[in-house]
């Protein structure tokens, strides 16, 4: 059975229906054709972030997330999402979304890593865009219907 886990580093995630979120998660990858075996979000913040993204991606700039997928390709899914809970709200701030509209597409967006898309070049980031935004009205409508 796939596991969804989320954990706190130095902040913690705030966000209503966090069962549902990870319930949705799983959603995902069954739709994406992908197995998932486990992932787990650890909520942090832009400095956490940025020394890891020094240390393991030497990357001297802030980030939202960094996925690091733990399993070989072909196999069932098993990673971890790190994500800066502070480049969230700041990012939220500055595109004029709510801060949990933002967190979710930030969440998704690490499954969406996880299944083989990428954001790279200009399409890639197009195609990335596309499915964060089916998937939020996906989420939308679950959360409705539940």
């Amino acid at each position: 059975m796939a596991t969804v886990s989320f954990r706190s580093a130095d902040r913690r995630l705030q966000i209503s229906d966090k069962s549902l979120v990870k319930d949705f998660i799983t959603r995902i990858f069954k739709k994406e054709k992908h197995t998932l075996s486990s992932i787990t979000y650890v909520f942090c913040s832009d400095d956490f972030l940025l020394q890891m993204n020094r240390d393991f991606l030497q990357h001297d700039y802030y980030t939202d997330i960094i996925t690091f997928a733990l399993s070989e390709k072909g196999e069932p899914v098993e990673a971890e999402v790190y994500i800066s809970i502070d480049r969230v709200k700041d990012n939220a701030k500055a595109l004029g979304l709510t801060y949990n509209e933002e967190i979710l597409r930030v969440i998704f967006h690490g499954a969406l890593h996880l299944c083989g898309y990428k954001d790279k070049k200009k399409s890639e980031i197009l195609v990335m865009r596309g499915k964060e935004d089916q998937y939020l009205r996906l989420y939308r409508k679950f959360r409705a219907d539940v």
